[in-house]
């Protein structure tokens, strides 16, 4: 393979002499040929050329420099007498503000539906995104938010079909199966391109973050808005690791309400058990 920047210069043909005396070589008698096809081109085009390879080159090289990296732990505290096992996951993390980004939307992201379990449990997600909701169960399933953050009705669909939503606005969209009352996810919508979601042992890391000023946003199902509105705080990021003091969450005042079906209506005492599925009674 022979490189397209390797070069050479060819004289133009002499001219014819003027009297004794050889004529001048101007800028225009030379002549840049490129090896690869053996074209004849101009100084301005190369050096044009060259000029933008070079700031791109130098423009993937120095993003990874400039950019950030945000990282954190999450603890979740819950009153003394409950006693829960030490799981942090599931608490979503996202940087908001700075202005301009470097935007990297995600076309299609998936929650799975399978053993009576949405897939991931908690799903962040920028605006724009579309989800796909495909059933690998061997029954039907029916997908279903009625929550301001954004209401949807998937209908019921059988084993081994899928169907999507697209999430235009931010917000918190709890997600249920209109069959097995059993069945809940989150779905965190944000604005950012920047997020996370928190490990089992509430490790978190936000990578590519481009130098600037944010606000760092966190949400958790068992905590309650207004907590969860005093762990917001402005944070700057000057490139590098930015390792974030730890934080938690607490869990006192959540209180878990049974959830309706998308009628409004309490579950049959027998849901989620059906094989044969007809369908409920609005």
């Amino acid at each position: 393979m022979t490189w397209p920047w390797l070069i050479c210069f060819k004289v133009a043909p002499s001219r014819k002499k003027i009297g004794d005396r050889q004529p001048r070589l101007h800028c225009g008698d030379w002549l840049f040929r490129g090896f690869v096809n053996g074209a004849s081109v101009s100084p301005q085009f190369f050096w044009s050329r060259l000029y933008w390879g070079l700031a791109l080159a130098l423009g993937f090289l120095a993003a990874p420099l400039w950019a950030g990296t945000v990282s954190g732990e999450v603890r979740l505290v819950s009153d003394a007498s409950a006693k829960r096992q030490k799981d942090f996951s599931g608490v979503a993390v996202w940087l908001a503000g700075s202005g301009k980004s470097d935007v990297r939307p995600r076309k299609h992201v998936q929650m799975l539906q399978k053993d009576k379990t949405f897939t991931p449990h908690v799903l962040v997600i920028e605006t724009g995104t579309t989800v796909d909701f495909p059933n690998l169960d061997p029954i039907y399933h029916n997908a279903f938010s009625n929550f301001n953050g954004q209401i949807f009705d998937l209908v019921l669909y059988p084993p081994g079909t899928s169907k999507s939503v697209t999430f235009r606005r931010p917000g918190i969209v709890r997600v249920f199966c209109n069959i097995h009352p059993s069945m809940s996810a989150i779905i965190v919508v944000v604005t950012s391109d920047y997020f996370a979601t928190t490990d089992e042992d509430g490790q978190f890391t936000i990578e590519d973050v481009p130098p600037g000023n944010y606000q760092i946003h966190f949400f958790h199902e068992r905590a309650t808005p207004d907590k969860l509105e005093q762990l917001t705080a402005p944070i700057v990021v000057s490139g590098g690791d930015s390792k974030l003091q730890t934080v938690s969450i607490s869990e006192t005042g959540y209180l878990p309400v049974p959830h309706k079906n998308k009628y409004g209506r309490d579950y049959p005492p027998d849901a989620g058990e059906q094989t044969n599925y007809r369908g409920l009674v609005k």
